[in-house]
């Protein structure tokens, strides 16, 4: 087979999409490959064709058998700007090389895809690191019978990554190189560590935004506290967890996380390598478990199941969560009222259903103390002093005719100052 770049500087990789069902319904196999169109786009290519292949299990050697092959390689030759073929589903590196050899373009699978669009997102040097390690973990076991592949470099889906030019060294180079990137990894855990420390020393709340990517997290952070962080329609537009002050409405700061997007199938090495960045949901006091509103209800039932597998995963099952909708804006008027009863609606974009939110987190981070504005007359200035020993005051005003006050109240409080509340002459 001819080498062919990839990625060419001036044109956008066309790509032909190929999934096996595997027993899955028709439905299900389109939606997966919809979601592979999207990860192709967002690592900056192009889809040409789409290929279902129904089979119950998949052939040893080609995974979508040497008939289906000579039908795709007749495409390919009829349409000369395709040079890439992706499958949905993961592939040995003798089942790659078979396939390319018939279909003559370059193949690569869903994981291949996935860890080429994170080696193309990630910006810190940490972030960096988990992606060459995982690069390097999903490569060194497929060294044999691949020697051709290996002496690909740079420019194209597939071929990104930090860790491409180490690929051509023998397996004890690669795992010299993993154990070094894994020690220059625990020493930024160790970092990561003691800030948490710190944090909890603060005696911050800490909430944690997570969800499926492309859900709006990144957005929801910016519109909250103006974080200025990258927000685009890609699927894992934010790799590195960024973290921001939230003053709630009854003045009760949190710290508030954006963390990486979940995927159904998301590669095993990159949880293993990102696994420090997203422990921050192991210590987060409670969980922001965003989804997007505008999808269908099968999608939204579909990605909700794999965030609630991967928090189960993480070690962060049983906290709080607070079930927020995002993405309402475009959810039509019939459609409304199909999302849960306990559920926020919102809009990240718009600043639908923000202030909801907030107040939500106010109940939810104060353990259902309210804010309240008070007013004490003269005759029951006494009371006052009850209120610094039962609340949170955070304001007062002596006037003519009284004290008014402003302060967080717990249950007790609440029911015991009732008839002053809202009490201003």
């Amino acid at each position: 087979m001819t080498e062919t770049n990839i990625m060419e500087q001036d044109q956008t990789t066309r790509a032909v999409l190929i999934a096996v069902s595997l027993g899955r319904e028709e439905a299900e196999c389109e939606n997966s490959l919809a979601e592979l169109e999207r990860l192709l786009e967002t690592a900056g290519g192009e889809t040409a064709a789409t290929v279902i292949q129904n089979r119950p299990h998949p052939d040893k050697a080609t995974y979508i058998g040497s008939g289906k092959c000579e039908e795709i390689a007749q495409m390919v030759q009829s349409d000369p700007s395709i040079t890439l073929a992706v499958f949905d589903n993961e592939l040995s590196p003798s089942q790659i090389a078979s396939v390319e050899e018939i279909i003559g373009i370059r193949v690569i699978d869903r994981t291949m895809l996935i860890l080429d669009i994170f080696a193309l997102h990630a910006v810190t040097g940490e972030g960096k690191l988990q992606v060459e390690i995982a690069c390097l973990r999903y490569t060194a076991p497929r060294l044999v019978g691949k020697g051709k592949m290996l002496s690909r470099q740079g420019g194209g889906i597939g071929s990104r990554g930090p860790g491409e030019s180490k690929l051509e060294s023998d397996r004890r180079h690669i795992r010299r190189r993993i154990e070094a990137l894994s020690a220059e990894l625990d020493e930024l855990e160790r970092t990561r560590n003691v800030k948490r420390a710190q944090r909890m020393r603060s005696g911050l709340a800490t909430a944690a935004i997570i969800g499926y990517t492309n859900a709006g997290k990144s957005t929801l952070l910016n519109r909250l506290t103006d974080a200025g962080i990258l927000a685009e329609d890609k699927l894992f537009a934010t790799l590195d967890p960024t973290t921001r002050r939230l003053t709630l409405p009854s003045g009760t700061e949190i710290l508030l996380t954006d963390t990486v997007g979940f995927i159904d199938r998301l590669p095993t090495h990159l949880v293993r390598a990102f696994r420090s960045t997203l422990e921050e949901l192991k210590y987060c006091d409670l969980i922001l478990c965003l989804t997007d509103g505008s999808e269908e209800a099968s999608e939204r039932t579909r990605k909700r199941a794999v965030t609630e597998k991967l928090i189960e995963e993480l070690g962060a099952g049983g906290k709080p969560i607070l079930e927020v909708y995002n993405k309402t804006d475009l959810v039509s008027d019939g459609d409304r009222g199909l999302f849960p009863g306990n559920a926020l609606e919102i809009s990240a974009a718009t600043g639908k259903g923000i202030d909801e939110l907030l107040a939500k987190l106010d109940e939810t981070v104060n353990g259902g103390k309210k804010l309240l504005t008070l007013f004490f007359p003269h005759s029951e200035s006494g009371r006052v002093s009850d209120l610094y020993r039962l609340a949170t005051v955070q304001e007062v005003e002596y006037t003519e005719d009284g004290t008014v006050a402003t302060a967080l109240c717990d249950e007790r409080a609440q029911g015991m100052f009732t008839k002053f509340v809202h009490q201003k002459p």
